[in-house]
């Protein structure tokens, strides 16, 4: 993983809020927040909770009463979540590394986590940390993305960015969103971790976007991307983008487009 890969600042919260969370991320959270309350739990913490995407699917599924703690290591973006989340005497807000977790053992029913395994330094200890702070029948619920090849939007950007930098590719995208997608590797990760019941599932859905320049702007300027094509040229950020608009209008047309987006979401438990 690069230096840069977890940089997710300036502009980037926003941008990755309003632009990608409804492009790729809802459907997931949606999934996420079924699973959850179908767990019924008490007490709910959630790790790399970004800019609340699953946050606010899962408050909204779940009744009064319980404790839910979101956190994330990035204060940029849980700001981002904080502010879009109404006043709820359930939730409490918490900058934290999910490898080094702030919490006693055996504190909660459900850690749930969304597409930020992917970011850990080091998975195995951020498992174990999701399992040392559940309760001993607690369940572990996360995803991750499936390989960039079933993504098409993320795929098709990385390939024109490719492109314009043909001595140093940008390949934030394929590196580390979906550069962990090997169930056998996950299910050793999660099995040295000390998970013992472990379930994966390929889920695939459908990306949609009013317009190709939408596309492009959440992928290029809402993530991590952004860093990379400043960091080779930043007078060509907007050239960029435009470079993808372009290479995604040529295939799908300038009004509405769709494309496939696939994921992996896996269950686990002691």
């Amino acid at each position: 993983m690069s230096s840069t890969d977890k940089v997710f600042a300036g502009s980037i919260p926003k941008i990755y809020d309003e632009y990608l969370v409804p492009l790729i991320f809802s459907h997931y959270a949606a999934d996420i927040a079924r699973r959850v309350a179908a767990l019924s739990p008490s007490t709910l913490l959630e790790t790399a909770a970004g800019t609340g995407a699953v946050t606010r699917a899962v408050a909204a599924a779940l009744p009064a009463g319980i404790r839910y703690v979101a956190t994330d290591l990035n204060e940029p973006m849980l700001a981002v979540a904080a502010q879009h989340q109404s006043e709820d005497e359930r939730m409490s807000w918490r900058q934290a590394d999910a490898t080094a977790l702030p919490f006693d053992d055996a504190t909660f029913d459900v850690v749930c986590c969304q597409f930020g395994a992917m970011f850990f330094p080091d998975r195995i200890m951020g498992y174990a940390e999701a399992k040392r702070v559940l309760r001993p029948e607690g369940t572990f619920v996360f995803n991750v993305w499936d390989r960039i090849e079933e993504n098409m939007f993320a795929d098709e950007a990385t390939a024109v960015l490719g492109k314009i930098f043909p001595d140093d590719p940008p390949r934030f995208m394929a590196r580390t969103p979906h550069g962990y997608h090997d169930k056998a590797v996950i299910n050793a990760d999660l099995e040295r971790a000390g998970f013992r019941h472990i379930s994966i599932e390929t889920l695939p859905a459908v990306s949609r976007a009013p317009t190709p320049e939408y596309v492009a702007f959440a992928y290029c300027q809402g993530t991590p991307l952004r860093n990379e094509i400043e960091a080779r040229d930043a007078s060509k950020l907007q050239a960029a983008t435009d470079a993808v608009a372009e290479a995604i209008r040529t295939r799908h047309g300038a009004g509405p487009v769709e494309g496939k987006i696939q994921a992996l979401v896996i269950t686990a438990q002691p």
